[in-house]
C-alpha cells in the first residue's frame, strides 16, 4: 500500500505542476509579449506561432457560454469533471493511470481558473503546416489533457481492466503474499522451487 500512496502523492505533485506550468505560460504570453494587444502572431518556428485566442466553450468549441450563467455553469460543470478526477485518481492503483489523471486534472484546473477569473480560456499555441492547422490553437492545459487521455485510453485498449494490467505493482494487484488465497500461495511457491 505503502508504494500506491506515494504514486497518488506524486499524482498530485503531477497536478500542481502542470497547473503552475498553465499559469506562468500563460502570464507570459498575456504580460510580457502582450499577445492579445500585439494582435498578430509571433513566430517561434516556422510551424509553431504564438497566437492569441480566446476559448469561451470547451474542447473543439462545443458548450460555448455566451452569457455569465452559461460562463458559471460550464465552470461548475468542469469542477465536478475535475472532482471526479481527483477522487478516481485517489482511488486508483495503476500509477500510470494514476499519473494519467493527474495530467488531465492539472490541465483541468488550469482551464477551470481562466474561465472562472477571465469568462474565457487563454489560447495561444498555434501548430501549423504552411496554412494547414491539424489542432485547433491551444494551450498547455490542453495538451496535459490530451495526454492524459491518451494514455489511460492506450492502457485500456491494450492492457485491459487493471487487474490485466502487467505494469501494476504486484502487491497492487494480488495483495501481499500472506493475503493470497492459497491456491496463489501454492503456485508462488512452486515458482520458487522451479526457479
Amino acid at each position: 500500500m505503502e508504494n500506491v500512496q506515494k504514486n497518488r502523492v506524486t499524482g498530485l505533485v503531477i497536478a500542481a505542476f502542470i497547473f503552475a506550468l498553465d499559469q506562468l505560460v500563460k502570464y507570459i504570453v498575456s504580460v510580457p509579449l502582450a499577445l492579445k494587444e500585439r494582435g498578430e502572431s509571433i513566430e517561434i518556428l516556422p510551424f509553431f506561432d504564438l497566437t492569441w485566442a480566446e476559448n469561451y466553450g470547451v474542447s473543439m468549441g462545443m458548450l460555448t457560454a455566451n452569457t455569465e450563467w452559461q460562463r458559471w455553469l460550464l465552470v461548475a460543470l468542469t469542477a465536478v469533471i475535475a472532482c471526479v478526477v481527483l477522487l478516481w485518481m485517489w482511488r486508483e492503483k495503476n500509477r500510470f493511470d494514476i499519473w494519467a489523471l493527474a495530467l488531465v486534472l492539472g490541465g483541468a484546473l488550469g482551464n477551470i481558473v481562466d474561465r472562472a477569473r477571465l469568462g474565457y480560456v487563454v489560447d495561444y499555441a498555434d501548430f501549423h503546416i504552411g496554412t494547414f492547422r491539424p489542432f485547433l490553437i491551444f494551450n498547455v492545459a490542453d495538451a496535459a489533457i490530451t495526454i492524459g487521455v491518451v494514455i489511460l485510453l492506450a492502457r485500456v485498449l491494450l492492457f485491459g481492466d487493471n487487474s490485466e494490467n502487467p505494469v501494476r505493482d504486484e502487491e497492487d494487484s494480488a495483495g501481499p503474499k500472506e493475503n493470497r488465497p492459497k491456491e496463489n500461495r501454492a503456485d508462488s511457491k512452486l515458482e520458487n522451487e522451479n526457479a
